[in-house]
């Protein structure tokens, strides 16, 4: 098997997918974190204001996510096939409230009645809630597995994926955006916005401590085969250790009004987190509740070694080029929000 730096083709493509929805997850987590919060605001100043700091890259930032569900089509094409096609309905889900969050934003600053902003952002708002749900519900269900059986076919049926521990994941998902998303907004304002955002961040630091405490323990005692690698190599532990700690120093950094850094650690919170999902994953990327035999993992599930060898070179050259313009477009618009009549 072809290896690179000693790691084989279908491990280093599994990295870059998850590399990739780590990006995606850490840039438009703060754009639906930020949905999330704005019922919130009464004022319309503050609406504005708030859609305006995540207007300049909502949409960049949901390129990611284009780029993602690429890479595991073109690296793991038999998930690709068999995760879509038994989660059809939160997939049509999401793609339904990522099409209204859209809208929201574009269709708001349209009209001056009032009916008709209060519509869009109650639009806008619900949509950034649903479909930071929805994406912790997927991951949940990755999580505790699905029943996949003979030929990859799904076995099951659509209500099976509203089950307890994929419903905490979702609450969880949503209060770490939540969190994420009022320290941009944070970092974004000022003046008597900023002062409710930090009453907010300190409702958000809760909500994700208590949600992500009870599904970590209910993972523990009811889905025990995501801690057999750390049982199995004690080496494992620095990553929940870092987890751990990337996690305490958010309260920490906010409480002293340090929100870069915050930010920087909510980030890296974020990355810790879906570092843990690959760890107690691999190499499975599927779980079947039916058999081990229809898990699927990164060898039986990869496209040809030729192929990933062509898209590795192809990552190598353009993960710098989406860095590079996401960097530029982050540093461009860095700053205070400031009104004016191109704003949304």
């Amino acid at each position: 098997m072809a290896t690179f730096l000693g790691i084989d083709y279908p491990t280093l493509w599994f990295l870059v997918v998850g590399g990739v929805f780590s990006g995606y997850a850490i840039l438009d987590g703060f754009d639906l974190g930020a949905g999330a919060w704005h019922l919130f605001f009464r004022k319309e100043e503050n609406r504005r204001i708030a859609l305006n700091a995540v207007g300049p890259v909502w949409d960049g930032n949901e390129v990611w996510l284009v780029i993602g569900g690429g890479a595991l089509f073109a690296g793991f094409p038999i998930v690709y096939a068999t995760l879509f096609s038994a989660m059809y309905i939160p997939f049509m889900l999401f793609l339904a409230f990522l099409i209204f969050r859209a809208i929201s934003i574009e269709f708001r600053s349209k009209e001056k009645m009032r009916w008709w902003r209060s519509m869009w952002d109650v639009s806008y708002s619900v949509s950034s809630i649903m479909l930071s749900f929805l994406l912790g519900v997927v991951l949940g269900n990755v999580l505790q597995g699905i029943p996949v059986g003979p030929a990859y076919s799904f076995e099951g049926s659509w209500i099976e994926f509203l089950n307890p521990y994929a419903l905490m994941v979702g609450v969880t998902t949503l209060a770490l955006f939540m969190m994420h998303g009022a320290i941009y907004l944070l970092m974004k304002t000022e003046g008597k916005l900023f002062v409710k955002l930090t009453s907010l961040l300190r409702r958000g630091i809760i909500f994700f401590i208590v949600a992500f405490s009870l599904v970590s323990l209910y993972t523990l005692i009811y889905i025990p085969h995501l801690s057999d690698d750390f049982k199995g190599s004690p080496l494992l532990f620095i990553a929940p250790v870092i987890t751990f700690l990337s996690i305490a120093n958010i309260p920490r950094l906010a409480s002293m009004h340090k929100y870069k850094l915050a930010f920087l650690f909510s980030s890296i919170s974020i990355a810790s987190l879906l570092v843990l999902v690959a760890i107690e994953l691999y190499p499975v990327i599927l779980l079947s509740t039916v058999d081990e035999a229809y898990h699927l993992t990164v060898y039986n599930a990869a496209s040809s070694e030729k192929s990933l060898g062509i898209m590795l070179i192809i990552a190598a050259i353009g993960a710098p080029l989406v860095a590079a313009y996401t960097f530029f477009v982050y540093k461009t618009f860095w700053g205070k929000v400031e009104l004016d009549e191109t704003s949304y």
